[in-house]
């Protein structure tokens, strides 16, 4: 079996940590060939040649992004796949109740059951959480950019983007057609889920299930900063189904036009520039994950 890890994140992985996950993976009964990868582009020219040669699991290590490189090569070829959860967020993980703690994640490589579940494509290119249009790519870019130009930190940068979009507050014009309808909207930010998120209380942000064969889309209409704010709080407090500049609908495909020739797609929290109309579908059951097994409870008498 085919481990990638991505090494470029900044983690300070010691010399020697390939042969570490080599003896923890040796002490489930699993033959583990480690890569620690330094790029994207290393990342996914592993997991081709990992599929091409009949590896019978792939495993990505990494956050959310390497997660989604890794499996858009694994997507698709019937290859099952494992995920080590080392990064920040690691929504994925978390959504399939995969552990988080690195002993316990390779174990479920080990004992864990294959399951089939849904990923998100637009313009070709997949998404096991989301992707969104509008504040978000902004804010990412600009995140990116103070860390690679000022040396700051992931956070302080991220920070500093969020209140700079947030001053700027750019709105999209956009023509939503999905389910035999056009809607047109003039929004800040177009978010679009694999599956639905919940988007009420303490919880927002989680998905019950990744096999419900639908993608969902979130779309505010033509609020101001302070009507964002409105709606945050509409979502921390479960009344968001009762706001009226606000959208929550359901589809398996759906095309969404705008009078820009280019735009900056977040897909995972990867920031792509795609050319527009943006086409959008669900692949349903199309990766096969590797999850826990899940827990049973012994009958009553």
């Amino acid at each position: 079996m085919a481990v990638i890890i991505n090494a470029g994140a900044g983690c300070g992985y010691a010399s020697d940590w390939a042969q570490q996950l080599e003896v923890s993976f040796a002490g489930v009964g699993l033959d583990a060939d480690i890569t620690l990868a330094a790029s994207g582009e290393e990342m996914i020219a592993t997991a081709q040649a990992a599929v091409k040669r009949g590896a019978p699991i792939v495993v990505a290590g990494g956050g959310d992004g390497t997660i989604n490189a890794v499996a858009s090569v694994v997507v698709g070829s019937g290859v099952h796949f494992g995920v080590l959860p080392l990064g920040t967020l690691n929504h994925f993980a978390k959504d399939l109740a995969i552990p988080l703690e690195l002993e316990a994640a390779i174990a479920n490589v080990a004992t864990g059951t294959p399951v089939k579940v849904d990923v998100g494509e637009v313009n070709g290119r997949i998404f096991l959480n989301n992707s969104s249009l509008g504040l978000y790519p902004d804010i990412v870019r600009d995140r990116e950019k103070q860390q690679r130009r000022l040396g700051r930190g992931k956070w302080l940068a991220f920070s500093w983007a969020l209140v700079a979009a947030l001053r700027r507050y750019p709105f999209l014009n956009v023509q939503l057609k999905l389910n035999d309808k056009v809607h047109a909207r003039r929004t800040p930010f177009v978010f679009i889920g694999n599956n639905e998120y919940l988007m009420e209380g303490l919880n927002i942000g989680e998905r019950e299930r990744l096999d419900g064969g639908k993608l969902s889309l979130y779309v505010a209409q033509r609020p101001g900063r302070w009507g964002l704010l409105r709606l945050a709080l509409h979502a921390l407090f479960g009344k968001l189904s009762q706001a009226r500049d606000f959208d929550v609908l359901t589809t398996d495909d759906m095309e969404i036009a705008t009078r820009h020739r280019r735009l900056r797609v977040a897909t995972d929290g990867e920031v792509t520039v795609m050319n527009t109309p943006l086409h959008y579908r669900l692949r349903a059951a199309a990766l096969d994950v590797i999850v826990p097994l899940p827990i049973t409870t012994p009958t009553e008498a």
